[in-house]
């Protein structure tokens, strides 16, 4: 059986190092927590481990397989003695838990753990900037 997005091929061009990010990623190992609702409606944690943070997402680790799927809106919090001591901390995260939402799963293999892709439900700080400036312009 072939799937639709079997047909379509993805063209990269190794010469483009331009970077698409809306904001700088920083590889973080820190511990961390998620909070989230099952579809019976059950509140589940988890103790994870940050892999890379920016100020508008986030990369998370576990050590055990979680029944997260994609879209699911989850709570994300740094813990609480890691946000007194690190400085490296993007301002969004410093405000304690944070409404995030899975866009991406990755599965454990050999060489990596279970890992989720965490966009972190904050104003991007690009508009925020912008309007500022249209502000101060008008």
């Amino acid at each position: 059986m072939k799937h639709i997005w079997e047909d379509k091929k993805v063209i990269t061009n190794p010469t483009d190092t331009t970077n698409k990010r809306s904001s700088q990623r920083r590889a973080l190992n820190l511990p961390a927590r998620l909070a989230w609702k099952d579809q019976r409606g059950v509140n589940r944690f988890a103790s994870v481990v940050t892999r890379d943070i920016s100020e508008s997402g986030v990369f998370v680790e576990s050590t055990t397989a979680l029944s997260i799927p994609l879209y699911r809106l989850v709570q994300f919090q740094v813990e609480p003695l890691v946000l007194r001591e690190s400085n490296d901390l993007p301002e969004s995260l410093q405000q304690g838990r944070i409404l995030s939402a899975v866009y991406r799963v990755a599965h454990a293999s050999n060489r990596s753990r279970h890992g989720l892709a965490l966009r972190l439900m904050v104003a991007p700080r690009r508009q925020q900037v912008d309007v500022e400036a249209a502000r101060a312009s008008a």
